[in-house]
């Protein structure tokens, strides 16, 4: 990499981010108490993209078919797949372009090497947004998040909030009716007019009760099955819950993701929605809120974020219980937002470096009485 450096000058750090995408460098130790691995941080970013396949490519196939249940077409699988490809497909090169040319341009700037954790954020964003989201709007949003809520605090490893988090959240407050309704989340297409065809997610008619969300009227089935497996309007990616589970036994198995946190934001949630079903406060059965919205989404790729999540083994645990407590008690009690993942997952990432001093500073001042004792 010295000689790729002398001879492109100016632009080692974009020689130098090929380079390594493409290959493992081979500048590791030869010898001594060092640990040599083929790992590195760009292939743990590839395995969570891997992870996140199943949910893109159901996605995209989710997209035609609510797109063919509005307008009454009848298609085959690789026509009804080539529809929501087309549709997609903009929203992730908007995001790649926009957030990789930031990051390089900043790389470039600062004379660094360019940080990989965009590889991820770049392939989340599009699928935590809705299909037709203006592409100005998530450009600009991107531009934000990356700026913002990354480069200013140093990059991959210093940010203490979710980049692609980030992206919905200045895009639903900024743009919100773009961002809700039962307009954003089917694609008709420009001159396709259809009367009493709705888009509306089932998250819509919760506050309305069990009975409101298993017989909403819409055009989409409202069983429990149909919200487990994701044949319903939403973002991108964050309907089927199958394929998102797919990508949790990657993550899991590798290693990359904690069980812990993903256990422990379903253990909140469920506790939560027990209580409401209680105390009358709610009719719909706890274990629905695991299938609706972003919440399976969140739990897997969002709340398990290595870098802005909780680092104490403990820590993960209260984390991610916050997590799915919080995402629930947001959607029933809070009228005018019936998703509360987003919120959720961004207010603990503000709260996990607390949680994990507390659980350090309890661990450190048990062991000092112990050994005071001792």
């Amino acid at each position: 990499m010295e000689e790729n450096k002398q001879k492109f000058g100016f632009l080692h750090s974009t020689v130098d981010a090929f380079d390594t995408f493409l290959r493992v460098p081979g500048t590791v130790t030869r010898k001594g108490a060092h640990v040599r691995d083929a790992i590195d941080l760009k292939r743990v970013m590839i395995l969570v993209v891997i992870a996140l396949v199943p949910a893109a490519l159901f996605g995209m196939w989710n997209v035609g078919y609510q797109h063919n249940l509005a307008t009454g077409t009848e298609a085959g699988f690789l026509a009804t797949f080539f529809y929501g490809f087309l549709r997609v497909l903009p929203l992730f090169v908007v995001s790649y372009v926009v957030g990789l040319a930031i990051e390089f341009a900043g790389a470039q700037i600062k004379g660094e090497e360019v940080n990989e954790g965009y590889l991820v954020s770049g392939f989340l964003i599009p699928l935590i947004v809705p299909v037709d989201t203006p592409l100005w709007m998530l450009a600009i949003a991107v531009a934000f998040a990356v700026v913002f809520g990354k480069e200013v605090f140093g990059g991959t490893g210093m940010n203490f909030l979710n980049p692609a988090l980030l992206t919905r959240a200045f895009l639903f407050f900024s743009y919100p009716s773009k961002m809700s309704g039962s307009e954003t989340w089917i694609h008709l297409g420009k001159d396709t007019m259809i009367d009493g065809a709705t888009g509306a997610t089932p998250l819509s008619f919760i506050g309305d009760g069990f009975n409101a969300l298993t017989d909403a009227g819409v055009q989409y089935g409202t069983s429990f099955m149909d919200f487990f497996l994701g044949t319903i309007p939403g973002s991108v990616g964050e309907t089927s819950v199958v394929a998102i589970l797919i990508g949790a036994v990657i993550l899991i198995w590798t290693g990359v993701a904690s069980w812990k946190i993903m256990c422990s934001s379903v253990l909140g949630a469920l506790l939560v929605g027990w209580i409401a079903n209680l105390t009358g406060a709610c009719d719909i059965p706890a274990y629905y809120h695991l299938v609706l919205g972003g919440f399976a989404f969140g739990t897997v790729f969002m709340a398990t974020d290595p870098v802005t999540s909780a680092q104490t083994e403990t820590g993960k645990w209260i984390y991610g219980f916050l997590i799915g407590a919080l995402c629930v008690t947001v959607r029933l009690w809070n009228p005018g937002y019936p998703e509360g993942m987003m919120l959720a997952i961004l207010l603990m990432n503000c709260f996990a470096p607390l949680i994990d001093h507390y659980v350090t500073d309890i661990a450190v001042s048990r062991r000092a009485r112990k050994f005071n004792v001792a």
